[in-house]
């Protein structure tokens, strides 16, 4: 089943990078794009959004090479607002951008436990092994600590058990895509089961003997488990649904899940609201960062 495994990989990426790749030329198209009076924006999202992660590495180190300045350093001093975000976030490597957005999560005064629990929910065990090495590396502290520090009383614990790693990682066994299948197949079963002998969803009873951020993480388990592309579905739409835009919210998942499944993301989309993901991304932003986002979803039928 090697075949299944490669086209279920392949069909959920966006952004699958360059196949005839070469950094110093798209080094000197973003040096040129930045350089003298005014930047020229689309030159900037033709080379980065259509280049892998890895790509996007290599294209900066070339950038300091030949030009002797950091290639993220100079976006932030070009560009401004939503485009700056979404051209930044997609110069760090995955799992140091998670790393990021958790420490941001937990910056200052106030926590933003939603993007914790996005986070901590959604990724497998080696997932959050790689981005707590990234966290410990960049910000010299301990993600569990740190959680530890900034959460109390239930919270603190469901946090700390999904960062130990409480979601199975199906990546290291023969066929990721049926094992998931499994996975989900067996908790549905679970789920079924505890509904009969309850007399109503597991969701209503985390809503009835749960509040607050304690019921959105429970809640949020209980979603990834089911469905994952259906989570991250239903987080872009509301972060784009009524008055305003969840911007953070709308980059982080887009930027993250471009080389992992976004292509699935969308088709779930579709399904659960009769859109498509493409359409309210061009009703609800606009201008430079309007066309970077979309550059990044791809196209949709």
């Amino acid at each position: 089943m090697a075949w299944w495994k490669a086209w279920v990989e392949q069909e959920g990426i966006s952004v699958k990078g360059s196949p005839h790749f070469n950094p110093e030329p798209d080094a000197e198209t973003l040096y040129k794009a930045m350089k003298g009076i005014g930047t020229n924006e689309q030159a900037l999202i033709d080379v980065l959004t259509k280049r892998s992660s890895l790509q996007r590495q290599q294209i900066a180190k070339a950038f300091k090479a030949q030009f002797g300045k950091d290639l993220t350093e100079t976006l932030k001093s070009e560009l401004s607002g939503n485009f700056e975000k979404v051209m930044v976030a997609l110069m760090y490597p995955p799992y140091r951008y998670e790393a990021k957005e958790l420490h941001d999560a937990m910056k200052g005064i106030g926590t933003k436990e939603g993007v914790i629990i996005e986070i901590l929910a959604s990724r497998t065990k080696s997932q959050l092994q790689e981005i707590m090495k990234a966290y410990e590396e960049d910000y010299g502290s301990s993600l569990e600590e740190d959680i530890r520090a900034d959460t109390s009383g239930y919270l603190e614990r469901v946090l700390v058990c999904l960062l130990q790693g409480s979601r199975d990682d199906v990546s290291r066994v023969v066929d990721p895509a049926l094992a998931l299948q499994d996975a989900q197949d067996l908790y549905a079963a679970v789920f079924e089961e505890y509904e009969k002998i309850a007399g109503k969803s597991i969701e209503d009873s985390i809503k009835s003997e749960t509040h607050g951020s304690l019921e959105q993480a429970m809640l949020t388990v209980v979603k990834c488990t089911r469905n994952l592309h259906s989570y991250f579905a239903e987080r872009l739409y509301r972060a784009m649904k009524g008055l305003g835009t969840h911007d953070r919210t709308l980059i982080r998942i887009i930027v993250s899940r471009s080389e992992i499944d976004l292509n699935l993301i969308k088709c779930q989309f579709q399904k659960m609201y009769g859109k498509t993901l493409s359409s309210m991304i061009t009703g609800d932003t606009s201008g430079d960062y309007k066309n970077a986002l979309l550059n990044l979803v791809g196209r949709e039928s």
